[in-house]
C-alpha cells in the first residue's frame, strides 16, 4: 500500500489545500493529512478545531476517489511523523517560487535524515496559487469576503472565531 503524508498547519484549511489533497489521492492508496501542532505560528484555531475542519473537508474526497484519508495531528519532526505513519512520500503543495526555495532546503535536510522517504511537489491549480491561510485570516479579520478561498464551512468557522 502506497502511503503519502501531506503535512501542514491548515490554519485554516483552504481551497488550495483541498485541491492538493484531491490530486494527491491519485498518487497513493492512503493519504495521511498531518496537522502540525506548531505553536510557534500562533494558530487562530486550536489543534482540535483544525483537525476537525480538515477531516470534514477532505475525508469525503478520499471516499470519492478510493483513497483512504487519515487526519493525524503531530508535533514531532516531519520525517519522524512520516516514519510513524509508514509514509514512503511526503507531499508538499507549492504556490510560488518562494515556496520552492524553502521546500528545497527542507527536502535536503529530510533526505539526510531518511533517504527512503521521497518528497513530491504538487503545484496548486492556477486559481488557488495566491491563496495562503495567513492572508485568508487577515482578510477575514478585516471583514472581507473569503468565500472564494475556503470551503463554506471554514468560512463559517472563521466568522464565528472572529465574531464577525
Amino acid at each position: 500500500m502506497r502511503t503519502g503524508l501531506y503535512p501542514g498547519t491548515f490554519d485554516p484549511v483552504t481551497n488550495g489545500h483541498v485541491d492538493i489533497v484531491s490530486r494527491a489521492c491519485t498518487l497513493v492508496d492512503r493519504l495521511v493529512i498531518g496537522v502540525a501542532i506548531n505553536r510557534d505560528k500562533g494558530p487562530l484555531f486550536d489543534l482540535e478545531e483544525r483537525v476537525e475542519m480538515v477531516r470534514r473537508e477532505v475525508v469525503p474526497l478520499g471516499e470519492d476517489r478510493g483513497c483512504e484519508i487519515i487526519v493525524h495531528p503531530f508535533g514531532n519532526l516531519l520525517i519522524d511523523c512520516a516514519r510513524d505513519v509508514n509514509a514512503t512520500m511526503i507531499i508538499r503543495g507549492l504556490r510560488a517560487v518562494a515556496d520552492f526555495e524553502y521546500e528545497y532546503q527542507m527536502v535536503g535536510m529530510n533526505r539526510v535524515l531518511d533517504d527512503n522517504i521521497e518528497t513530491v511537489f504538487m503545484m496548486a491549480e492556477a486559481e488557488y496559487q495566491a491563496i495562503a491561510s495567513k492572508l485568508v485570516k487577515e482578510i477575514a479579520r478585516l471583514g472581507g469576503d473569503v468565500s472564494k478561498f475556503v470551503p463554506a464551512s471554514v468560512e463559517k468557522a472563521l466568522k464565528a472565531k472572529l465574531a464577525l
